[in-house]
């Protein structure tokens, strides 16, 4: 009797703890599922990634990094390019309409060629901009071209800085890195026609209108993060647009809130975008942020991924192909290790624009003719900011476009060329650089 009191005892004890039991285990199963999802969306979102200083692009900024055996040259300056150096010393006009930048303010360097039609447009778009009168617009020229440098002097939106690159082909007539005595040309035999040059890998010698475009894209970067003085020594972000991208109002503070988000959403991207890698793409238009290619439009990162970018000088500088953003696409990124991931909103706030390429119209014949005039919607959406910080990321893993192995279009086999692309990465580190 005793025993069996005890076992009633017993089972009404446990009847009374069973209903717990079920809500731990139940409270246990449903973490498990979270977990697992959780697991699932990180495994998805950072599948590929081995490199675990990835975190550190929003941190320290690493070393620079130097070959003692390369010794770097640069050509010897005319009278223009000289006057032009020192232009590049002047500080930024405008002060005072604008005596003070935003303490959280984002650099804007726009680099430009010789398309004046081009650049008037942007230059209005810019002055349409929520925001720019809070920051430095910089102008980076290849070479000078008088009807671009008066468009830029007649800015009043905003501080404003003009560099030009004193080693653009444009400015050497007649010697490297323009045309030099002797050139080989075409598809010139050098021992045939007893001239001078390496052709590239489809035989094709050097053409400095060509070269200028990778030429002036790597001399402006290591002039704005190393040697200028109004940004050698930031860390953050700088963006950097082209004389071809239409921007929207809500551009600059859409990439001020992509530069804050960036290592809380998406640690593992490189850069934050204006607009997706598609130029052709006005965007998804979902509720979500979006991490893909880096794409060349509208286009910021800091001081950290420019080191990274910088210690693959040699790789840059010798890829056969005039574009500097193909280069990085097929031989710089990949040579991280990691996917390069940029961050973007789900709509574009810039846009390329215009049908003649950077080296068309520059010539007497063939003119490319475009009046410049641009027809993009500008709906109320993108007069402000457009971007929610409690969107989630999708990421955009196996895109199409150039990738790790391709061989390049040429352009780029002249060791010339190779040589003083690598002294533009030397030409701030205390390297003495000699003159050619």
């Amino acid at each position: 009797m005793a025993f069996y009191k005890r076992t009633r005892m017993k089972d009404a004890g446990f009847r009374r703890v069973l209903p717990l039991v079920l809500v731990v285990l139940s409270a246990v199963i449903v973490l498990i599922f979270l977990l697992r999802n959780r697991t699932i969306y990180d495994a998805t979102f950072s599948s590929n990634y081995e490199v675990r200083d990835i975190p550190a692009l929003d941190g320290g900024v690493d070393p620079v990094v130097m070959d003692g055996n390369f010794k770097p040259k640069l050509p010897k300056k005319n009278e223009l390019s000289i006057s032009l150096e020192q232009r590049n010393r002047q500080p930024p006009r405008n002060t005072d309409l604008f005596p003070n930048l935003a303490k959280d303010h984002i650099k804007i360097v726009l680099y430009v060629h010789n398309r004046p039609q081009y650049l008037q447009v942007v230059v209005e778009s810019l002055s349409n901009v929520e925001g720019i009168g809070e920051t430095l617009l910089i102008v980076s020229h290849d070479g000078y071209f008088a009807e671009m440098d008066k468009i830029v002097q007649s800015i009043r939106f905003c501080q404003v800085k003009q560099i030009f690159a004193p080693y653009s082909p444009h400015l050497f007539p007649d010697s490297f890195p323009g045309v030099s005595p002797g050139d080989c040309h075409d598809k010139d035999d050098p021992v045939e026609k007893k001239c001078k040059g390496h052709a590239d890998q489809y035989g094709n010698h050097r053409s400095p209108k060509i070269v200028s475009l990778k030429h002036h894209w790597w001399w402006m970067m290591n002039t704005v993060w190393d040697g200028l003085e109004e940004t050698k020594g930031l860390s953050g972000h700088i963006l950097f647009i082209e004389e071809d991208h239409f921007i929207y109002p809500n551009a600059y503070r859409n990439i001020q809130l992509l530069a804050v988000l960036k290592p809380q959403k998406c640690a593992e991207c490189y850069a934050a975008n204006l607009a997706p890698s598609d130029v052709n793409s006005k965007g998804e238009g979902w509720q979500s942020l979006i991490a893909e290619k880096m794409g060349n439009i509208g286009y910021t990162f800091n001081k950290t991924v420019w080191r990274k970018i910088h210690a693959k000088a040699k790789e840059f500088c010798s890829f056969d192909d005039y574009n500097w953003d193909i280069t990085m696409w097929a031989t710089v990124y990949p040579s991280f290790g990691t996917p390069v991931y940029t961050l973007r909103g789900p709509r574009r706030s810039a846009a390329h624009f215009g049908k003649c390429g950077l080296h068309q119209g520059q010539g007497k014949s063939n003119p490319c003719i475009d009046s410049g005039k641009v027809g993009f919607d500008i709906e109320a959406i993108d007069r402000i900011p457009n971007i929610k910080p409690n969107w989630t990321v999708h990421v955009f893993e196996k895109q199409s476009g150039y990738q790790a192995g391709f061989k390049g279009w040429g352009g780029w086999g002249d060791e010339r060329d190779r040589d003083l692309c690598l002294s533009f990465a030397y030409m701030f580190h205390n390297m003495e650089a000699s003159s050619v």
